[in-house]
């Protein structure tokens, strides 16, 4: 007998929670030895700046550098890099960046104030961060598109300076990811990666001038290093494998569902991919498309393990009895796959991105629809929100209290400051009273 290609729950079933909790386990950063040697690289490079990237950058990326400046890319290779590549690509670039350009412009936001009877205004002033490090992976793990959807929000944002990092292990670096940042408007490429890079954007070196905030994914390395910086200088966030979750109502193709599922499970072997729906019998038909349709796949062990790993395929009573189950995953990546997608939507309270309808699949929002796909993972869709223009400014309160304002707050003030022992606070208010 076959093993299963993808575990099949019900909800009704009395063990089904434990499965699922099971399913749904996972801990981005764990590795003690990992933690330890990130420590030192750490450790090494806050104490001796540039000698110790370039030393760990020829020891794990296999360089023979002896000045710094042979890690910096010259602002005329981005633009090489652009003229290089294939035309069809530059084009597809260029469009997608065009959209999440679009899309971003939305998020911006905007000083502002208030002025009370007394005089005294109130308001909140937004200032773009100076400078922001973006992270890059190097080698296979090389995406164009993550270069767009980090690098254009912070410059939409209005970012000083953005510094991007990216591994160039034996002196390789992806001409396309060179290009996405001539695209994308970054203002300055260093080859270095790892543990390293991210302390050097968190230290600053002799090179490279400190950052406040580090974005952008990574190996175990550099998540376990940028957890560990946090509080030097914000992150975006520590993001695990990527997920989707589909809610399918039995009635889109079921080759479409099991593509849509193969998407996200081709990423690597801890992908997960779920997909909900009140329709047994429809279950078994995408349960034997993707038997047909997996063969197919260039990635295909890499697509077998995540879907017996983590991938799992759940009958439910109905729609609502799915959206709940969707609400308790808060996935990363949802799929609303029926009729009438806006009659759920209401009802769906956690979700990195929802994708509506039948002709809506997640591939599109992972590089070309606009909206980012930095997205939150591991249920912490439940508190937190796709990356962001908002996540490149910061908020200053602002305070202007006229004479007649500073005299009618100052009773106020002082009597909650003596209640608390704090006797300048109240006199530093009762000086103010005329």
């Amino acid at each position: 007998m076959t093993e299963a290609l993808i575990t099949r729950l019900n909800n009704q079933d009395a063990d089904f929670t434990a499965k699922l909790d099971a399913l749904l386990a996972w801990d981005s950063v764990s590795d003690h030895k990992v933690a330890e040697a990130v420590a030192d690289i750490l450790h090494q490079v806050k104490e001796r700046g540039d000698a110790a990237v370039i030393e760990f950058t020829n020891r794990f990326d296999r360089r023979n550098v002896v000045d710094f400046s042979e890690l910096v890319v010259a602002p005329e290779a981005l633009q090489q890099a652009l003229q290089a590549i294939d035309p069809a690509q530059r084009e597809a670039l260029e469009e997608a960046a065009r959209r999440v350009r679009a899309y971003h412009e939305h998020q911006r936001q905007e000083s502002w104030r208030y002025t009370e009877a007394d005089g005294t205004v109130l308001g909140q002033k937004i200032t773009p961060m100076e400078r922001v490090g973006l992270y890059v992976p190097g080698g296979k793990a090389s995406y164009p598109s993550s270069v767009l959807m980090n690098a254009i929000p912070a410059k939409v944002a209005g970012v000083d300076e953005l510094t991007m990092v990216v591994p160039a292990p034996d002196g390789e670096l992806n001409q396309t990811v060179l290009a996405a940042a001539a695209i994308a408007g970054v203002d300055r490429v260093i080859t270095i990666g790892g543990a390293q890079a991210v302390a050097a954007l968190a230290y600053g070196t002799q090179t490279i001038a400190r950052v406040d905030k580090i974005v952008g994914p990574g190996n175990i390395f550099v998540a376990t290093a940028k957890r560990a910086v946090f509080g030097q200088v914000a992150i975006d966030m520590i993001a695990g494998p990527s997920e989707i979750l589909v809610l399918c109502d039995g009635q889109t193709d079921p080759d479409w569902i099991a593509m849509d599922l193969f998407s996200q499970a081709e990423h690597d072997e801890q992908a997960q991919s779920i997909l909900i729906s009140p329709d047994g019998e429809f279950l078994n038909k995408v349960e034997q498309a993707m038997e047909r349709l997996l063969p197919t796949m260039s990635r295909e062990p890499i697509i077998r393990q995540s879907l017996a790993n983590r991938g799992a395929l759940i009958k439910v009573a109905n729609m609502d009895e799915a959206v709940a189950l969707s609400n308790r995953i808060a996935p990363e990546h949802l799929e609303v796959s029926v009729e009438d997608p806006e009659a759920l939507l209401p009802s769906i309270r956690h979700a990195g991105a929802i994708f509506m309808g039948r002709h809506t699949p997640e591939a599109l929002g992972d590089y070309c629809a606009g909206p980012n796909h930095v997205l939150p993972t591991s249920g912490t869709a439940r508190f937190s929100s796709p990356l962001g223009v908002y996540d490149f400014q910061k908020r200053s309160s602002i305070i202007f209290a006229s004479a007649q304002g500073a005299s009618d707050l100052a009773h106020t003030a002082a009597t909650l400051a003596r209640s608390e022992d704090l006797e300048a606070h109240a006199l530093s208010a009762d000086y103010r009273k005329h």
